[in-house]
């Protein structure tokens, strides 16, 4: 295939990446205190050596409280700067990928078990749980712990939180924030009628609702470099009647894109648990394209993204501007590998792999040939 589209450079504000394919985010749970371990210079470390334009950071609490579990990495005093700086230069030692961080805050879906344990929320009285917070006192599932509502104290500590991760992230080198306002977690929270009910200027209607995740990306935007991006991730839609959808998606992207958003990473859901997803291949594309096309922004397509010529598509039609790989890239993490030799391109990788390709992809790997020991 000549020149495919999915290996066309891009740039995202200032930060030039080598082609259109991106590593999302993907918590680990496997943090002590919020510090990172051994385990995520392992796991980041050979995603860095994918090919892939940008890696990103798992979901990274900006408090302790708005860890998703107790095992999640966070980025909010010198202990977790310090294990997360000692990750990085390893990683840095042996790549050049540029490295992205996702800020986050559960809210009232913290508290929970990992996954690999069943991943119920745990009360406050449990030995690894803690108290919630959320716009409104209202509970993710009926049975679980009943969150306290943010007061004003509760939300300036909160965004305050968020800059100064973003000012950690920036002393660390890292190349991107991505603020998270997807899935269910606090921003999300605010943003959707069906886990906002407050009465006050941050509850009610769209303006309202969206004002505290827009205060979050100025404070984020305001602390970090200027000349490094900020985007955002946000659910397209609840899956839910009467919830966020993309008609409100559309509306916060505009108003993100006035601000200085670099660029939007488009996913759905995590907001109810009655919510009904009918998925499939590409199944959250539309919601990308439907961003790209009201915004000027890059849009990033996440979701049951799996084959090669599925996300040269994506591209090359014009339907979002990257695709961001997660459980695809762990299963098969040389995954952009395989996509440039299967279109014709190549990719970047390290030298002691250069003489990995098969004779057939001898130009795989940036045209460089290597050496038989």
């Amino acid at each position: 295939m000549p020149d495919p589209k999915l290996f066309a450079p891009l740039t995202v504000g200032r930060l030039q990446l080598r082609n259109r394919i991106t590593i999302a985010p993907m918590c680990q749970y496997s943090a002590v205190d919020g510090r990172m371990s051994d385990w995520h210079v392992i796991h980041l470390g050979h995603l860095a050596l994918s090919g892939a334009a940008l890696l990103t950071i798992e979901a990274t609490a900006v408090l302790p409280e708005g860890r998703i579990s107790y095992g999640d990495v966070g980025l909010w005093d010198e202990a977790t700067e310090d294990a997360m700086g000692r990750v990085l230069e390893s990683v840095r030692r042996w790549s050049d990928m540029p490295i992205a961080i996702q800020l986050a805050h559960a809210g009232r879906k913290a508290s929970t078990e990992v996954p690999w344990k069943g991943g119920a929320q745990l009360s406050p009285d449990h030995p690894d749980g803690w108290q919630t917070v959320a716009p409104s006192a209202l509970p993710f599932k009926p049975h679980e712990n009943t969150p306290q509502s943010l007061d004003r104290e509760g939300l300036l500590r909160v965004r305050d939180a968020f800059a100064a991760a973003a000012a950690r992230a920036a002393r660390l080198g890292i190349d991107a924030i991505q603020i998270h306002g997807a899935h269910g977690y606090l921003l999300h929270q605010f943003l959707s009628p069906l886990s906002n009910r407050r009465d006050d200027e941050y509850g009610g209607s769209l303006e309202n609702r969206m004002r505290f995740p827009l205060e979050v990306f100025d404070a984020v935007r305001n602390a970090f470099p200027a000349d490094r991006p900020v985007t955002m991730r946000l659910s397209g839609t609840d899956w839910v009647e009467g919830g966020w959808d993309i008609g409100q998606t559309i509306e916060l992207a505009r108003a993100l894109e006035a601000r200085g958003c670099a660029a939007i990473n488009m996913s759905s859901g995590g907001l109810d648990a009655h919510q009904q997803i009918a998925a499939g291949p590409g199944y959250q594309v539309p919601l990308a394209r439907a961003v790209r096309q009201a915004t000027g922004m890059p849009v990033v397509a996440v979701g049951l993204i799996t084959g090669f010529e599925q996300a040269e598509a994506i591209i090359a039609t014009g339907d979002a501007d990257m695709v961001g790989l997660a459980r695809t890239i762990l299963y098969n993490p040389r995954w952009p590998w395989h996509a440039a030799a299967h279109l014709g391109a190549n990719v970047s990788a390290p030298d002691q792999y250069l003489r990995s390709a098969p004779q057939q992809y001898r130009a795989l790997f940036d045209l460089k040939e290597s050496g038989e020991s």
